[in-house]
């Protein structure tokens, strides 16, 4: 079994965020420099990727990743695949390539996360939902979709009706090129009237389903509509 295929889902040491608290107090790392120094000082647990754990230090106003595992396993065009299934009459498997040849939309918003911090003015790019969910059809009885991430942890739901919104993105660009897999490439949701936690990293699977399925945050006491709201800076109508 591959590292990163053995590490995916394991859990985090107490060693690695007392290091990277460590880190944040000194200052040492900022901007783009954060992906390259935890890739470093994490390539010793067997998986070259971050932890995440970088929500833990205070970077200004940058992305500060997160998980609870050590990563996920490394995707590209030669093997990445977006299986769609449950609910649907047309099931089908999406390579990288088909995504991109599809029609791309792109938006600029914020990123807000549950836990205080925001990236303005974000620009991200990608396939509609909608349209994803058009090709495939749902059944009468799909009112869902259920999203699973390849990481073999991370799960996440919306209503049918919250799919099908024109700023629900599977993303394939962000910022200013293509996801990087420590942003959650080669491709990962965006749902942008609703909080980070929402927007699943290293999307590998949409499922249609019967009744909304809470995901791997909700079954923590998180909200299943985790809308942003006014209260956070951010006025999006969420109807």
């Amino acid at each position: 079994m591959a590292a990163d295929e053995r590490s995916a889902g394991a859990p985090v040491g107490r060693r690695v965020v007392l290091g990277l608290l460590g880190l944040g107090v000194a200052g040492i790392l900022g901007g783009n420099q954060i992906q390259n120094g935890l890739a470093k000082m994490l390539g010793p647990l067997g998986n070259n990727d971050p932890t995440g754990l970088i929500s833990l230090i205070p970077v200004g106003n940058t992305f500060r990743f997160y998980s609870v595992t050590r990563g996920a396993p490394r995707k590209d065009a030669s093997n990445y695949a977006l299986e769609l299934s449950g609910l649907v009459q047309q099931p089908r498997s999406y390579t990288l390539a088909d995504l991109q040849k599809m029609r791309q939309t792109t938006l600029v918003r914020d990123f807000q996360c549950v836990t205080g911090w925001r990236v303005p003015e974000v620009t991200w790019s990608g396939v509609l939902l909608a349209d994803i969910l058009d090709q495939v059809q749902p059944t009468s009885s799909a009112t869902a979709v259920r999203f699973t991430s390849f990481d073999g942890t991370y799960t996440e739901s919306l209503t049918l009706e919250q799919a099908r919104r024109d700023d629900v993105l599977v993303a394939l660009e962000m910022i200013d090129g293509p996801v990087t897999h420590d942003h959650g490439g080669p491709v990962r949701l965006y749902v942008a009237p609703m909080y980070g936690y929402k927007s699943l990293k290293w999307l590998g699977g949409i499922e249609l389903t019967k009744e909304v399925v809470p995901g791997y945050w909700e079954e923590r006491g998180y909200s299943i509509d985790g809308w942003v709201g006014e209260s956070n800076g951010r006025d999006d109508d969420p109807t």
